[in-house]
């Protein structure tokens, strides 16, 4: 019966840690020249730990850019690129509002 117990216990500890453990964000900017056209984007080449760094910076580069007017960007999470599919797939894709 200890033994069960036991084994019980640290098999809900090590499970613990898989089920509610954190995931880790990387987001990814996507800036649309064309808000009409969302076939033609700029990646950026470097990722972000949160959506609110992905927002800020996305909005600098559309500033310096000079697409403010003209064009949209939207934030994808954990972007991978598909071989197959010959695109970005993300977890999710978001269009944060613009300040």
């Amino acid at each position: 019966m200890i033994k069960n117990l036991l084994l019980v216990s640290i098999v809900g500890v090590l499970l613990s840690g898989c089920i509610g453990g954190e995931r880790e964000e990387n987001w990814t900017s996507f800036i649309y020249p064309d808000k009409e056209n969302t076939k033609r984007h700029i990646k950026s080449p470097i990722t972000f730990d949160t959506l609110e760094q992905c927002t800020e910076e996305s909005i600098k580069q559309m500033d310096i850019l000079k697409l403010t007017d003209i064009g949209t960007f939207k934030c994808g999470l954990n972007c991978k690129y598909h071989e197959g599919m010959q695109t970005e797939i993300c977890a999710e894709m978001l269009m944060p509002t613009q300040k």
